[in-house]
């Protein structure tokens, strides 16, 4: 069950929302688009014969939920997370602290919990808290922010950058990770990314099947 934050939640007794900046109220801003994007589905680019330019194009496509706000906010460029569809710094002023998850007094669990948090009661701009047990940033060494798709490619493919993992494991990641996943969940008053995440690791499997061959930087 989704949880749901009514006036305010509490953490050690205090009101957390009340002793937050005005800032951070507008977090959820930016309803959803009426209509959610799509994904091409990847048997769609089984017409395109040569198998490099294939699996260029169904990166390519992927490229649309990596790019996407929801997911670059989290793997930021510097150590601290950004937010919302103009990809604002975060506030309250965070950083990322060890293992991504936070510094002490301000750790990333001192507001996103296990689950997104519906609000109640407060400004209408905030009508959600997003949650994962997960939650926390990407490793510097995995940042995304202001590199160009064929750039973020050759990261994923680099165990040296991608969290030590080979292309399979990259492609399971991909389909079946919860914190990867709420991208498409993210909470009232936020733009998913397109499509399904099936549809999202589809593209990567085939891309891995078919040799992996990244855009142009």
């Amino acid at each position: 069950m989704k949880s749901r934050l009514v006036l305010a939640c509490t953490a050690g007794g205090i009101s957390l929302l009340a002793a937050l900046p005005a800032s951070f109220m507008a977090l959820a801003q930016g309803a959803p688009a009426a209509d959610k994007p799509s994904l091409k589905p990847a048997a769609s680019f089984s017409s395109i014969a040569d198998e490099k330019a294939r699996s260029v194009a169904l990166f390519e496509e992927a490229g649309k939920v990596i790019e996407h706000p929801r997911c670059l906010n989290c793997h930021p460029a510097t150590d601290r997370p950004l937010q919302r569809m103009s990809m604002q710094p975060h506030e309250p002023p965070v950083t990322r602290g060890e293992a991504g998850m936070g510094v002490p007094g301000m750790m990333c669990n001192t507001c996103h919990g296990a689950e997104n948090a519906t609000v109640v009661g407060q400004s209408p701009t905030l009508r959600s808290i997003p949650g994962n047990a997960a939650w926390h940033l990407a490793p510097i060494e995995m940042a995304w922010v202001g590199k160009s798709l064929g750039e973020i490619c050759q990261q994923l493919k680099d165990p040296a950058r991608n969290g030590g993992k080979d292309l399979n494991e990259i492609a399971e990641h991909m389909a079946h990770d919860g914190l990867v996943g709420w991208g498409w969940s993210p909470g009232e008053g936020r733009e998913p990314v397109p499509g399904t995440q099936a549809e999202f690791g589809e593209l990567i499997r085939t891309w891995v099947e078919t040799g992996a061959a990244c855009p142009v930087e």
